[in-house]
């Protein structure tokens, strides 16, 4: 398993382990994804602070947690993003509508107001 899932009184923490979020996590971390909204978690963080990489099959995964918390009218939040990732973010201009938190720090004040 190279996520750690902890369940916090406001929202779902999924932390990826690895350095990379490629074609070799990505499918666990959409399965997981939808394991942990199944059980009716709408607000949903995830924190990539470990990971250098991230190529097509990551974005997709985030955009997966971001989709399903969206359905399940809660709130999704990207946070701990390197440099190298969130520049891939930038590039694919999901930085307009995804939620992002500077550090995991940040993230509680996308929850003040919910």
């Amino acid at each position: 398993m190279n996520v750690n899932i902890e369940k916090l009184p406001e929202y779902t923490l999924i932390k990826v382990l690895d350095s990379k979020l490629d074609t070799t996590i990505a499918p666990e971390l959409k399965s997981e994804l939808v394991v942990i909204a199944g059980n009716g978690e709408k607000n949903l963080v995830l924190d990539l602070s470990n990971c250098q990489y991230c190529d097509s099959s990551g974005l997709s995964a985030i955009l997966v947690a971001n989709r399903l918390s969206k359905n399940a009218e809660g709130i999704f939040v990207l946070t701990g993003l390197t440099e190298m990732v969130e520049q891939l973010v930038k590039l694919s201009q999901l930085d307009t509508v995804l939620n992002i938190a500077a550090t995991p720090e940040d993230v509680q004040s996308f929850f003040q107001n919910s």
